[in-house]
């Protein structure tokens, strides 16, 4: 599974933090995980948590990425962002409970994490006991485990509904603000991962065009 990190500016100091735990955690288990910024606060491109969801739904619709783990302050601002997006069904996650449960019922392909509130000594550890729990079975399994039919098939008519409450990802970048996808997509290491990673040529020539 290909997993992409994705930091909005406030939170942008823990980047590196934030990466080790999460891919010490995914490596272990063969996942690789793509670093998407904000690496830092002196960053040229400025994410906000919109632009975080932005992103996700672009890693996502062109499948350059499987799952994103993204956030903000107390993650339910790049939650919202997240699931306004079409191809994008995130979660609020906390701490390893939720991520496991979040897995396991709902099967999605985001989570949105709190980087500061609560965020104190032993952050990092909640960090790394969320990731492991996030990886530690595969999705959708159910739980408890009688459930798990229902539970699989109210993902289907989630999946379903998206399809038809969401427009294309491809009309809604052409009727963005071209200057906030340009800022949302204008880092150079963002060209190095996408690119050869998209599954949509004409979404990836949309982005090469800005």
């Amino acid at each position: 599974m290909k997993i992409a990190l994705v930091l909005e500016n406030s939170q942008a100091p823990k980047n590196a933090l934030i990466f080790k735990e999460l891919n010490d955690v995914a490596s272990a288990h063969g996942h690789e995980v793509f670093n998407y910024g904000m690496y830092s606060a002196e960053d040229k491109r400025f994410l906000t948590y919109v632009r975080n969801g932005l992103l996700a739904s672009i890693l996502l619709s062109t499948k350059a990425v499987d799952f994103v783990v993204t956030g903000c302050g107390t993650g339910e601002g790049a939650c919202l962002a997240c699931n306004a997006f079409p191809n994008v069904q995130c979660g609020h996650v906390t701490n390893p409970t939720d991520a496991y449960l979040f897995t396991q019922v709902n099967g999605g392909n985001a989570i949105s994490l709190p980087y500061a509130q609560n965020f104190g000594w032993g952050g990092e550890l909640n960090l790394r006991y969320t990731f492991e729990k996030l990886f530690v079975s595969p999705f959708g399994g159910g739980y408890p485990k009688e459930r798990a039919e229902a539970e699989q098939a109210n993902k289907k008519i989630l999946d379903h509904v998206k399809t038809i409450t969401h427009r294309p990802l491809i009309d809604i970048l052409k009727d963005l603000d071209k200057d906030f996808v340009k800022g949302t997509i204008d880092d150079p290491k963002f060209a190095e991962m996408f690119y050869p990673n998209c599954q949509d040529d004409e979404i990836a020539a949309f982005l090469k065009s800005l």
